[in-house]
């Protein structure tokens, strides 16, 4: 009888409690080889399996490779981290900041200094979620900008819309969670003049080979996609046709022209490696250099203060505290013994950023280690606060300590 491996066996009981559809999990180190798990159900309604090239919307694991595509740029004098960004988006030239963040609209004062790149890689500019706000400034960020993932707005009336609505804290202030890096992203676009899927396909993806990542899914690779899986009234596991609050459409209509640099994208685990390999390997894959060394130090190299660091909240929970920084894009670990895993882990100067839907990653130059958990695990906030939808957490917390356990 074939043995199971302790991973996957560890995940496949949080699926068999039905508190997870399935999930792909990847370990790989320098020179030692490579496993990958597939557990579970690719579509649970369908009893579909899983499979290594089962694409993922991952969400927020997103942000570090529109980061690492502005990086790129960087490096070629195209702007300086203290430029302004109203030097490439004249709309966002005088910004109002709010003077109590959930108050009146109306009431603002002027931002103190000019919004910077370094302020959008660092997520510093003053800008946030709808869903991470109460007051009038939740529902204006809701009505401006429709949707965070999927939405009908061109890029150019986006980014107006963005900058009519007040800051919630000065530039540079605070790190709040925001739609910085879809800005970033939109500032990418006007810089290359060409949309940013064009520049990830030129500068990331093909040099990498990552030939699955896109902003939408071609129609003969769907099947492969897997299913929007959540929590039903009852709270029972199921394919969610719809899911509440949930801007991401199952099939993004081929004229859609919004890409979100901040959430946008699909891929699958053997692509999501290519790209964290980067941060194990100096910032070059199988010879192929995208970043120069010390621009990935520069870009994993915590750039937080320690009250920024402290202050740091998302959804009632720090992703930082006393454990880790934040570079420009990723979250980097300071104190391995009080790092998150759930951020990411490893030893210090580890890497990674998870996504909403049960994503996750972190890259270790320290072992030389990337480990990769994708999965389509669609949160509802009403629903944790019962207790429900945690089973993707549960098993990204089992697969790191088992990968990170004496072999």
């Amino acid at each position: 009888m074939t043995q199971v491996p302790p991973i996957a066996k560890a995940i496949q009981s949080i699926v068999d409690a039905g508190e997870l559809a399935g999930a792909v999990a990847l370990i790989w180190r320098v020179d030692q080889g490579l496993q990958v798990e597939c557990v579970g159900w690719r579509n649970l309604a369908t009893h579909t399996p899983m499979a290594r090239d089962t694409l993922f919307r991952i969400a927020s694991m997103t942000k570090p490779i529109t980061s690492l595509a502005a990086l790129m740029l960087w490096e070629e004098g195209r702007f300086a981290l203290s430029d302004p960004i109203s030097r490439w988006a004249p709309e966002f030239t005088h910004m109002r900041v709010l003077r109590t963040r959930s108050g009146p609209l109306a009431q603002t004062a002027p931002a103190q200094r000019p919004i910077t790149f370094d302020d959008l890689l660092t997520h510093r500019a003053g800008f946030s979620y709808a869903d991470f706000e109460q007051g009038p400034i939740a529902q204006a960020y809701a009505e401006a900008l429709d949707g965070n993932i999927d939405n009908h707005i061109a890029p150019a009336d986006w980014m107006a819309r963005l900058a009519s609505l007040p800051l919630i804290d000065q530039p540079g202030a605070a790190f709040h969670y925001s739609h910085a890096t879809d800005l970033l992203g939109f500032l990418i676009s006007r810089m290359e003049d060409v949309p940013l899927g064009d520049v990830f396909e030129r500068r990331i993806f093909a040099p990498l080979g990552m030939k699955d990542t896109a902003f939408a899914v071609a129609q003969e690779k769907r099947s492969r996609c897997a299913a929007r899986h959540g929590f039903d009234e009852a709270g029972h596991l199921a394919v969610m046709p719809n899911v509440p609050g949930n801007h991401a459409l199952p099939a993004r209509p081929a004229d859609m022209r919004f890409v979100s640099g901040g959430q946008g994208l699909w891929s699958t685990v053997d692509d999501y490696l290519a790209f964290a390999r980067l941060f194990v390997e100096g910032g070059m894959v199988d010879g192929v250099r995208l970043l120069q060394p010390q621009t990935l130090a520069m870009m994993t190299t915590n750039r937080l203060s320690a009250a920024q660091r402290a202050s740091s909240n998302m959804l009632g929970m720090s992703p930082f505290a006393a454990g880790h920084g934040f570079g420009l894009g990723v979250a980097v670990v300071m104190e391995p013994e009080q790092a998150n895993p759930l951020t990411c882990g490893g030893g210090i100067g580890a890497v990674g950023w998870p996504g909403a839907y049960g994503g996750w990653w972190q890259a270790d130059p320290n072992d030389g280690s990337v480990l990769i958990f994708l999965t389509h695990n669609m949160l509802q906030r009403d629903q944790l606060a019962q207790g429900i939808g945690f089973g993707a957490w549960d098993a990204i917390m089992q697969f790191q300590a088992l990968a990170a356990a004496p072999r």
